[in-house]
């Protein structure tokens, strides 16, 4: 390590994308957006992250917003800076796997609108169900980072990241991300991590992590101090809770030194005080709320993401079983356990955390198993690190054979057919991806957008009230 050669640490900027993720339930409109790019352009940041995640359903389903729009018009400010998206692997930024034909084509639509970097993952860590996406992000030259979804278990050896990280090496990608999206990551064992990877791969290695544990900026600083090349920060009025560190505070922390990134603290102020009272509106209004804004321990005592702890509580309060909370933290464990000890993110984090539920408010284990919970003991989502618990497996899914291929080797080409079924509505290429996302979502807006057009609709004026359910 000592031989380490020294440069400034680079910064992607999320407060596009997952601070406001993370913070607003991805409620930023592209309006909001638009009169800060010409400064954040002039930064020098690494990347911005601002399209993917969750922004694609919500720019549809809530403002009311052509997502591919948002992309052309951010692209069209940013003229000095590399856009970055997060793309679900083999379920592209929906909840299920698609044919290999719409991802070609997804990330082949991305980067004709703009974006730059590509950040790939899968919620098992299967990286057969990257491969596609990766070698379309390649065909098209933009660049492939494949994401690790970060967690602990007996399985998640360092040998385990670095062998992983090889792995992603030869299939081709661009760079690694450490992807840690429950604020996992302490800082001594960040320095081991970066260090091992940068012992097994020549791949520039970012990390991403989350405030929510409260310990995400020491763990920048030992990685940082240990060769990582690149980490995510996020604008001070949407850093912290459960977003990421702040990207004024990085900078000033190196200020000086061989890291430092350079940023301009005064334009950096300027773009916090830029986002502040949109910040103040979301707290007024209730779209912020305080409780994300702090530190939740528990996410380091058990292993589970801020939001899928809220999940916990209201699901139990449905059920009128809050006193049995304690209960389901412990049962979470077990039942990740029993599937193959899985990475608690999305989707197999509502999946473990729904049959944790049940299992605990039906008083006998696995007496009622969700559909979901089925799929995953099936193999439909792809490989987990360690076998699953046969008996559970065979109380899920009895003498059914269990899919040990690449999942999506089963799914015909279905790009045509959704052409077909969407055909008038289509107004741009791009409309037939968003109905193969969110077939519904986008049939509504389909129609919200061309009532707007013919000015038919008397509800269209109020629909901006609508887009901020509390």
């Amino acid at each position: 390590m000592a031989d380490q050669i020294k440069k400034p640490i680079k910064i992607t900027e999320t407060v596009l994308r997952d601070a406001h993720q993370s913070l607003i339930a991805t409620r930023m409109t592209t309006e909001q957006m638009l009169p800060i790019i010409d400064k954040m352009d002039k930064v020098g940041y690494h990347s911005v992250e601002c399209w993917g995640g969750a922004t694609f359903d919500a720019s549809l389903r809530f403002l009311k917003e052509d997502p591919w729009e948002r992309l052309r018009k951010l692209k069209a400010g940013f003229k000095n800076t590399k856009l970055q998206m997060l793309f679900r692997g083999q379920n592209i930024l929906g909840y299920r796997h698609y044919a290999d034909d719409v991802v070609e084509y997804f990330v082949q639509k991305s980067i004709a609108n703009g974006i730059d970097i590509i950040r790939i993952f899968d919620c098992l860590n299967d990286i057969r169900n990257l491969e596609t996406a990766v070698k379309a992000a390649n065909k098209e030259g933009a660049h492939a980072q494949v994401a690790l979804s970060y967690t602990l278990g007996d399985a998640y050896t360092l040998d385990y990241w670095k062998n992983i990280a090889k792995n992603i090496e030869d299939m081709g990608a661009n760079s690694i991300c450490i992807k840690d999206m429950a604020g996992l990551l302490v800082p001594f064992e960040a320095t081991r991590l970066i260090t091992a990877l940068k012992e097994s791969t020549n791949l520039p290695i970012q990390l991403h992590t989350h405030y929510t544990s409260g310990v995400a900026s020491m763990t920048y600083m030992k990685a940082i101090e240990a060769g990582v090349d690149v980490i995510d920060t996020a604008m001070s009025p949407f850093a912290l809770g459960t977003s990421q560190p702040a990207t004024e505070v990085m900078a000033e922390t190196f200020k000086g030194t061989e890291y430092d990134p350079g940023f301009d603290q005064n334009l950096l102020a300027e773009i916090a005080d830029y986002f502040r009272p949109i910040q103040e509106d979301a707290l007024a209004t209730g779209l912020l709320n305080p409780k994300v804004m702090g530190v939740n321990i528990k996410t380091l005592l058990y292993q589970v993401p801020g939001g899928m702890l809220s999940n916990l509580v209201s699901q139990l309060k449905e059920q009128h079983a809050e006193d049995k909370y304690y209960d389901v933290l412990k049962e979470i464990p077990r039942v990740r356990k029993d599937f193959g000890e899985p990475p608690l993110v999305t989707p197999s984090s509502q999946i473990v955390g729904t049959q944790a539920v049940l299992n605990v408010v039906a008083g006998e284990r696995y007496k009622m198993i969700t559909k979901e919970s089925k799929a995953l003991l099936s193999g439909e989502y792809g490989q987990t690190v360690k076998p699953f618990n046969p008996e559970v497996q065979k109380k899920a899914i009895g003498d059914k054979k269990a899919i040990t291929c690449r999942p999506a080797d089963l799914l015909e080409p279905e790009l045509d057919k959704i052409e077909k079924e969407m055909a008038q509505w289509k107004e741009q290429d791009e409309d037939v991806l968003s109905y193969a996302l969110f077939p519904q979502v986008a049939t509504e807006f389909f129609k919200y957008r061309a009532a707007q057009k013919n000015k038919i609709d008397p509800t269209a004026a109020d629909e901006k009230s609508k887009a901020y359910p509390v």
